[in-house]
């Protein structure tokens, strides 16, 4: 994900599709938890990232053809 990492709003993210905190997403996607211990997505929680990721592009493209 490093060629999107800025261009992406993780806080939103986190907030309208898994209903958490932007930092809990970048404690995720950094592999370790607000503990320090290491973490990773669930399968579930893949899935929702991916979801979201799909919905955000084509609501992009969505924009960029009107």
């Amino acid at each position: 994900m490093q060629d999107i990492l800025v261009a992406v709003s993780w806080g939103d993210i986190a907030r309208n599709y898994f209903q958490k905190s932007p930092s809990w997403l970048y404690h995720k996607m950094n592999g370790i938890d607000g503990n320090g211990k290491p973490t990773n997505f669930t399968p579930e929680e893949t899935e929702t990232l991916k979801g979201a990721l799909c919905d955000l592009s084509a609501r992009i493209r969505k924009c960029a053809e009107t």
